[in-house]
């Protein structure tokens, strides 16, 4: 089976080796695609580790994996990166994120905001164009 990210490794040779070994992805992309699997997993811990501190929404941690299990996640669809390379500090990551709600699909439309430091990867939250 493969990862829930979408890419065509299986989980434990995907995103579960980001899942434990703290977020230490070398690209932005890796890191978006990590935490859309911490999302299907409700995997709150990594979602807070890998939100970069200034926007770190600790108070709503609940919330969120509350709603992340409350959701069946179908797919998800990276459409644009730009920059967020190894040797970069900053990148975007353009994506949908599809799932039902109370039998509905819905899906989530954002473009990323990155920034790596201290040589470790971090959300920031939506991009400003």
């Amino acid at each position: 089976m493969n990862c829930y990210c979408g890419n065509n490794k299986s989980y434990k040779k995907c995103c579960e080796v980001f899942h434990l070994n703290g977020g230490q992805t070398e690209t932005a992309q890796q890191l978006m695609r990590s935490r859309y699997s911490a999302f299907v997993l409700a995997n709150g811990e990594y979602l807070m580790s890998t939100h970069h501190k200034s926007t770190r929404p600790t108070s709503e941690k609940k919330a969120i994996v509350t709603w992340a299990k409350s959701v069946e996640w179908i797919k998800l669809d990276v459409q644009d990166t730009t920059k967020g390379l190894e040797k970069d500090t900053k990148g975007t990551v353009t994506f949908s994120a599809y799932f039902y709600d109370n039998g509905s699909m819905d899906v989530i439309l954002e473009k990323s905001a990155f920034v790596k430091e201290n040589n470790h990867w971090f959300y920031v939250g939506y991009a400003k164009d």
